[in-house]
């Protein structure tokens, strides 16, 4: 018996837990959490009217080792290093899959929404599904590259620009701070646009080429540098996507990763045709781009920003992250 954080609910008081996750099943590996990142997706589950299970264990961004292990499993023992994601399983056998592109897959779970997630001090999770961490890296740094990080990646890499090329970046709560770190590593010169001062002052100390405040940041962009090759939205915000869209240069790519509930996109429609925009969304990354994060991160090259809190501290985390007041990722620990 363990503990872990709820969310007891739709919509519902997220709650500190008695959990007994049982032995593994087959194919299952059992692991001692360490920490859990707090991630935006987890606000947005806790505000879902519906959940596919309730209550919930929350959580999708965890470290730990290996406690157990299920019949059939191959290639993990007891105390080995391992990440615990999103995404919680997968058919293996779809069109996407075969290509790697296993996180479009139609039949998938994710941990922290249909399963229990990794918030908690025990889990059991799909063998298949947990990622090698490095023995090094201390668990509260690398909780955040198991979604964060991936996604930072996953989204820098998608947008497919060269050295000296320019992307901006709207949004630097825990995952915009880790794509600008990618970005700069990549050669890519980055423009931070975002509503805290803090968060801008980070952008630049990280090696923004501009930080600019988010109201009219798209014009500001195209007047000093004639518009950006690429944008990304880590935010949902509707006036965010519109300075995105007004950042871009002609025949440039707008990609969109910031999710929110019933969030819609109101973008110019004239604007992107007349400029031949493209317009895609972005989601994790693949498996090769989960292992660089944790190579990245043990060769110090990008490190996430962090606070820690205890388990006890969740519901308060999310009202900050709500309000945009948490730098970087909280992460919870269970050490």
């Amino acid at each position: 018996m363990t503990q872990a954080v709820y969310l007891s609910a739709p919509r519902g008081a997220i709650e500190v837990r008695e959990h007994d996750p049982g032995p593994p099943a087959a194919g299952e590996a059992q692991v001692a959490i360490e920490a859990c990142g707090v991630c935006h997706s987890d606000l947005m589950i806790a505000g879902l009217e519906q959940l596919p299970l309730a209550p919930l264990v929350m959580g999708h961004e965890g470290i730990g080792r290996v406690r157990a292990i299920g019949d059939g499993v191959s290639g993990l023992a007891v105390g080995d290093r391992v990440g615990v994601t999103f995404l919680a399983s997968t058919c293996g056998r779809c069109e996407l899959c075969a290509a790697g592109e296993e996180r479009f897959c139609a039949r998938q779970l994710a941990h922290g929404y249909t399963r229990h997630g990794a918030m908690g001090g025990l889990v059991n999770v799909a063998a298949a599904e947990l990622a090698r961490v490095p023995p090094d890296l201390p668990a509260v740094a690398a909780a955040p590259l198991c979604c964060a990080g991936w996604t930072a990646l996953g989204a820098v890499r998608g947008a497919r620009l060269g050295a000296d090329q320019r992307l901006a970046i709207f949004g630097l709560g825990g995952v915009g701070h880790l794509a600008l770190q990618y970005a700069r590593h990549l050669g890519i010169r980055v423009v931070a646009v975002d509503v805290s001062e803090a968060k801008l002052e980070q952008a630049r100390a990280l090696g923004a080429e501009l930080a600019l405040p988010a109201a009219d940041a798209g014009r500001a962009i195209a007047k000093t540098f004639g518009g950006v090759d690429a944008a990304i939205a880590f935010t949902s915000a509707a006036d965010a996507l519109r300075e995105a869209q007004r950042s871009l240069k002609r025949r440039a790519t707008l990609h969109l990763v910031g999710m929110a509930d019933r969030a819609r996109i109101d973008l110019s429609l004239n604007d992107a045709i007349l400029k031949g925009i493209t317009v895609r969304g972005a989601y994790l990354g693949t498996r090769a781009d989960l292992e660089d994060v944790f190579a990245m991160a043990a060769a110090g090259i990008a490190l996430p920003h962090i606070e820690i809190c205890a388990p006890t501290e969740v519901a308060g985390v999310l009202d900050r992250l709500r309000a945009g007041k948490v730098l970087g990722r909280a992460v919870v620990s269970f050490a």
